[in-house]
């Protein structure tokens, strides 16, 4: 008989002290997982960053406080694990002192590179790792719990700061992973490594990421993804209080509340499941018997608006030029400029002489990717929007769709709309001011 193959992610908040870890643990025994991806411990990403760029401007003495406090954190979050092993705390140690070696060398060079970044915002998904092992170990004990280091799994490019997952590279190393119904793996969400054997991530939110990576590559049953809310709501709970946890989503609408700015997952995690069509169940770490929230190839149940999603701090670039009149090739150098440059476009709009684009407001801090669009066409920019997306099904043919949000929003000024490219949402641009009240009006009058 088959083993129930299950992947299983736990975020910050599951990681957050030795009680969420204890229920964490708990989760993976009552699931029976087989690989256990978890993230650094709640603040510790951030915390790091702040290192790696103190340690940019030469202030050893900072570096070494926020280090200590650290240490102490997570040798404290050791000790409460009944029985641990001492090779755990020997593991933490040896991460304190690599650490603390790369900020010295930081501070000398005064120089952050993107290869040294990653290593450093590496070391807390490492330390959560090692302390969640003993933690699973000391409520498995007839099971063999391994630590395993998700950098021999998780290949990929040299991107640093935002690495490409290695595919097939991935699935040829998973398929080393023993997977008897014995074996236990723990291991970490956010890293991996390049053909250098130089440790990478995947961006932030890129745990999510990476248990679906260990899914596909394992041909999981089940990927499951483990927070602090109880499932996907219909739209951000702190708008609107009334908003529902939705009980089935398909994989489109999933990947589409993602992409346009639900929080619970990070836009690439649904792809990989996708792929090897593999049920994504999302639950909460402190409410473990909710129902939460199921996400499949499709939906039994399937209403014109199933969530209303936000995307705060939106930038508006217009770029035009005459040369665009009757000619061709001028869609095709303005995105060959957001290629180069690694730039996501979420929104565009033509006209004969223009072309308008959505894209998050930090990428103008990319002053390169500016410069190279004003090569192609005068560029305009509008800031302080944010981007509305309706998600659901079949958009496009409801015919009084339109009329029916626009009708209840007619007092605001709706800056570029999309639909069309796709069934699944209806994007349109409002200033960033109105859009609380927006969503709240929307979703009384199409979702209630």
């Amino acid at each position: 008989m088959k083993t129930k193959i299950i992947v299983s992610k736990f975020g910050g908040t599951s990681m957050g002290d030795y009680a969420a870890m204890m229920n964490a643990a708990t989760i993976s025994k009552e699931r029976t997982s087989s690989i256990v991806c978890v993230s650094a411990t709640s603040g510790t990403t951030d915390k790091l960053i702040q290192i790696a760029k103190t340690a940019a401007t030469g202030n050893m003495p900072e570096c070494e406080k926020l280090i200590f406090q650290m240490k102490e954190r997570h040798m404290n979050l050791l000790e409460q694990v009944p029985a641990h092993g001492s090779e755990s705390g020997n593991i933490l140690l040896a991460y304190f002192t690599e650490l603390e070696l790369l900020a010295q060398g930081l501070t000398l060079l005064k120089e952050l590179t993107p290869r040294a970044y990653d290593l450093i915002l590496s070391f807390g998904e490492r330390m959560s790792s090692v302390i969640f092992t003993e933690v699973v170990k000391s409520q498995l004990p007839g099971k063999d719990v391994q630590l395993l280091d998700a950098r021999t799994i998780i290949r990929t490019d040299s991107n640093f700061g935002r690495a490409t997952p290695q595919i097939e590279l991935i699935s040829t190393a998973a398929r080393m992973l023993k997977l008897d119904g014995n074996t236990v793996y723990v291991t970490q969400g956010f890293i991996g490594s390049d053909s250098d054997g130089h440790t990478t991530i995947l961006g932030r939110g890129g745990s999510d990421y990476s248990a679906a990576l260990f899914a596909e590559g394992v041909e999981a049953d089940v990927l499951e993804i483990w927070t602090d809310v109880a499932g996907i709501a219909t739209t951000d709970p702190r708008i609107v209080p009334e908003a529902k946890i939705i009980s089935e989503l398909s994989y489109a609408e999933a990947g589409e509340m993602a992409q346009y700015g639900a929080k619970i997952l990070h836009p690439a995690t649904i792809a990989p499941a996708v792929r090897k069509n593999i049920p994504v169940f999302v639950g909460s770490t402190f409410a473990k018997d909710a129902a939460g929230t199921w996400i499949r190839a499709s939906a039994e149940h399937k209403p014109a608006v199933r969530a209303i999603t936000k995307r705060s701090d939106q930038a508006l670039l217009t770029i035009t030029t005459p040369v665009m009149l009757n000619a061709y090739g001028f869609m095709s150098e303005i995105f060959g400029v957001f290629g180069r440059h690694r730039v996501s476009v979420d929104c565009v709009t033509t006209s004969e002489i223009s072309v308008a684009v959505t894209v998050d407001k930090v990428v103008l801090d990319n002053e390169k990717f500016v410069r190279d669009l004003e090569t192609v066409g005068k560029v305009n920019v509008e800031t302080g929007y944010a981007l509305i997306s309706l998600i659901g099904n079949d958009l496009y043919n409801r015919s009084n769709l339109a009329k029916t949000i626009f009708s209840n929003i007619e007092e605001m000024n709706v800056r570029m709309m999309s639909l069309g490219a796709s069934p699944y949402n209806f994007n349109f641009l409002v200033k960033e001011a109105d859009a609380k009240t927006c969503i709240q009006t929307l979703h009384q009058n199409l979702i209630g």
